[in-house]
């Protein structure tokens, strides 16, 4: 038998916990799963969730909002990748995200309780360097394969498509019949989309 490593335990115990902590975030949001729930979750004590995220429950939080956005992350480079071109990937990444916005857990995580736990800048240097880096590369590379080139403006338009894209995930999340609205945001998010880029 072949034993591990004290940082292949250390590994296992912080994915444990992160995997305890996106169950019960996602389900009883952060101010209804008590730390030592996590960890009982998770199999170790309060003291081991301590130790390996020593800023607590928010250290916790934050591992596994992180997590959303690299999940989120794969899922738009999955749906780019299977587009049959720039703006039709686009088009597939907003869909994508919108269908994250109906998972419960993203919701409660990302879209309800990240910004208050976290706030607001740090919820935006986390989505810069996944969703929103994914969909600012496929934006540039929409704007390029149409003969332009990227600038300040491009920027801007990016941050605000994401501000829309976000705030479309809100409504599903408030909504009484998500799927169905799920087909109102997406067509408004489609015609946002169709409008010519800066080139």
């Amino acid at each position: 038998m072949v034993r591990r490593t004290q940082a292949e335990r250390s590994g296992a115990t912080t994915s444990q916990l992160v995997d305890a902590a996106t169950e019960l975030f996602g389900s009883h949001g952060f101010a209804g799963a008590p730390l030592d729930a996590v960890a009982a979750m998770a199999g170790v004590t309060k003291g081991a969730a301590y130790h390996h995220f020593p800023g607590g429950k928010t250290a916790l939080f934050h591992a596994v909002f992180v997590r959303h956005q690299e999940l989120l992350a794969e899922a738009l480079l999955r749906a780019g990748a299977a587009a049959p071109d720039p703006r039709a990937a686009l088009h597939a990444g907003a869909r994508t995200f919108l269908e994250h916005c109906l998972d419960p857990g993203f919701q409660r995580v990302v879209l309800l309780d990240g910004p208050s736990v976290l706030g607001w800048e740090t919820v935006r240097e986390i989505e810069y360097e996944h969703a929103l880096r994914v969909l600012r590369e496929a934006m540039e590379h929409a704007v390029r394969e149409a003969g332009g080139t990227p600038d300040a403006a491009l920027t801007a338009r990016c941050q605000l498509v994401f501000g829309a894209l976000c705030e479309g995930g809100m409504l599903l999340a408030r909504a009484t019949d998500p799927e169905r609205m799920l087909e109102v945001v997406a067509g408004e998010a489609t015609k946002l989309l169709n409008t010519e880029p800066a080139t």
